[in-house]
């Protein structure tokens, strides 16, 4: 892989992002900030986070495929990998079905995006896919350097190391709850799981992992809760993004859940003392 991620990265959207907190990570410790909500195709706001930084590597978690042709994202990643070489990895995904008008065949979609990232010369290995499935994880397997799978947990990180085999990229992200009272940390993970729980890509990736309709309902059982949104202490919450690599990934996403306007660096800042 010719993007250097180390272990540990950071998932926000740019809603969140912003110089300070891109320099504050990368002083902590953490390999990769991770751009997630569907940038623009311009790649201005990887762009500042790159900027932000001497060496830690940004991705986008992830472009979607329906909004950003190909042609325009591929000149953006050119631009980035000119200014900055060797720390841009462009991570790319098709979105979800609920909210894009347009949506044909994913897999076909995926397959034809590739194709033209092939001919635009983005490098297999500077370019990652969203994936869930078996399927889509095969095609990560194949054509770009690996799966960065969202909304998941260790049990779905072994199973996707097998479909994917050895020597490929997996990167899940985790989300956590630095809160040692777990019903107001399973109420901060409801609020921000409703969204992603009406939404048929995640609940079918969920039903295979075992999940009922029950535990899906209602913003979430107590169970699929404390599987998707980590909490406890920083020491607690390290052991649960630990069990990402001991089942098989290479690099462990973590986003930070909070109220609006919280300062995010310190709860990083305290895991990174324990997960280095």
């Amino acid at each position: 892989m010719a993007v250097e991620l180390g272990r540990y990265g950071v998932w926000h959207g740019p809603q969140h992002w912003g110089p300070e907190l891109a320099a504050g990570l990368e002083q902590a410790g953490y390999g990769t900030l991770w751009l997630g909500a569907s940038p623009e195709a311009d790649l201005r706001d990887a762009e500042v986070l790159l900027a932000s930084t001497k060496s830690v590597a940004v991705g986008t978690s992830i472009v979607n495929m329906w909004k950003t042709p190909a042609a325009d994202v591929a000149a953006s990643y050119h631009r980035l990998e000119d200014d900055y070489p060797g720390r841009f990895l462009l991570g790319v995904g098709i979105g979800h079905p609920e909210r894009t008008g347009a949506y044909r065949s994913p897999y076909q979609t995926i397959v034809g995006y590739l194709d033209d990232l092939d001919d635009a010369k983005v490098p297999v290995d500077r370019r990652a896919l969203a994936a869930l499935g078996p399927k889509v994880l095969q095609l990560a397997a194949t054509r770009t350097a690996g799966a960065l799978p969202y909304l998941t947990t260790p049990e779905h990180t072994r199973e996707a190391r097998r479909t994917l085999g050895g020597g490929v990229l997996l990167a899940p992200e985790q989300k956590v709850v630095l809160e040692t009272d777990p019903e107001i940390a399973r109420s901060t993970g409801r609020d921000y799981l409703a969204s992603y729980l009406q939404l048929s890509n995640y609940v079918s990736n969920l039903e295979r992992l075992g999940f009922t309709g029950e535990d899906i309902a209602d913003g979430g059982s107590d169970r699929l809760v404390d599987a998707l949104v980590l909490h406890g202490t920083a020491v607690e919450i390290a052991a649960g993004l630990k069990a990402h690599l001991d089942a098989g990934a290479d690099h462990v996403v973590i986003q930070q859940l909070g109220r609006e306007g919280v300062d995010l660096l310190p709860g990083y800042e305290a895991l990174a003392t324990v997960l280095q």
